[in-house]
């Protein structure tokens, strides 16, 4: 059964979103530190303060993109980073036509 047999259901969207996840400031940051500790042996001047974190990317079908943010952050914040260490950012990259004009 798709949502067309169903009109009072709107067509489900796709979402595609990153979750940025780094150390929160004062935290100590070990990759970064080795990071930033290889500059100089690569011959690199001039950078400093460097985290090191991850990044997540996702796709999240909803009916809107509220739905699918509220999603995202219910993961981000209970999966994908740790609240006591880790700040996490989510960044919408776009959206897809609904999956029945995909179809």
């Amino acid at each position: 059964m798709t949502t067309a047999d169903r009109p009072d259901q709107p067509p489900a969207l796709s979402f595609r979103y990153a979750v940025n996840v780094m150390p929160k400031p004062g935290i100590l940051d070990p990759q970064g530190r080795a990071v930033e500790q290889s500059l100089p042996h690569l011959a690199v001047q001039g950078v400093a303060a460097v985290r090191v974190g991850r990044r997540v990317e996702l796709s999240v079908t909803a009916a809107d993109e509220a739905d699918a943010r509220a999603t995202v952050e219910r993961l981000a914040a209970e999966l994908l980073s740790n609240p006591l260490i880790e700040v996490h950012a989510i960044e919408l990259l776009g959206a897809v036509a609904p999956l029945e004009a995909v179809r």
